[in-house]
């Protein structure tokens, strides 16, 4: 495994963070990029089930450091994995804060 946990950018994040963020680049270890996605989405559903929002540029972050060692091609395919969450993420939250004219009436 590469030596992430010593990149000198994870040392001012949120220790509840790295946490999940360990948690993940454990399970995500030799895997490609497309098996990545559901990996992603646990780590984000976990953080939010605890009240945590990874910042724009912690998840940049942790994207540079999952793509430590990969190849240019597996590299591009874990971008093209992290657009297709960011995709169902942002569907997933025009959900949950409810659509106009859903829910109950005041």
């Amino acid at each position: 495994m590469i030596d992430w946990i010593n990149d000198p950018a994870l040392k001012d994040m949120d220790p509840a963070k790295l946490e999940l963020f360990k948690m993940a680049a454990s399970q995500v270890e030799g895997k490609s990029g497309s098996a990545m996605a559901p990996i992603m989405m646990s780590l984000i559903m976990n953080a939010n089930k605890r009240g945590i929002q990874f910042t724009p540029d912690e998840m940049s972050l942790i994207l540079q450091v999952l793509k430590q060692g990969k190849s240019p091609a597996e590299q591009q395919n874990i971008d093209k994995t992290v657009q297709l969450v960011q995709t169902m993420m942002r569907n997933q939250m025009k959900g949950a804060n409810g659509n106009p004219g859903k829910g109950p009436k005041k």
